[in-house]
C-alpha cells in the first residue's frame, strides 16, 4: 500500500474514531450535558489517536502476518 494512502487512511480512521469515541464516552460519563465538552475532548483525542496509529499499525500488521501469513504462490 502506498505510504500516502496509508497516511490518509489513518487520518480518516482516527478522525472517525476520535469523533465517535469522545462523543460516546462523554455521553456515558456526563449524560446529555456532554455536548459542551465534546469539542475539546475531540480536539484532544484526535492527535493522540493519530500518533498512536503510527505506533500500533506496524505492530498490528506484523502480528496479523505472524498469526495468519499470506499463502505462498
Amino acid at each position: 500500500m502506498p505510504k500516502k494512502t496509508l497516511f490518509l487512511a489513518q487520518l480518516f480512521i482516527t478522525f472517525g474514531m476520535a469523533f465517535s469515541m469522545s462523543g460516546i464516552m462523554g455521553f456515558i460519563s456526563v449524560g446529555p450535558d456532554f455536548l459542551s465538552h465534546w469539542p475539546l475532548s475531540f480536539i484532544t483525542a484526535w492527535p493522540i489517536a493519530f500518533i498512536m496509529t503510527q505506533v500500533v499499525t506496524p505492530l498490528a500488521f506484523k502480528l496479523a502476518h505472524t498469526i495468519a501469513p499470506a499463502p505462498r504462490a
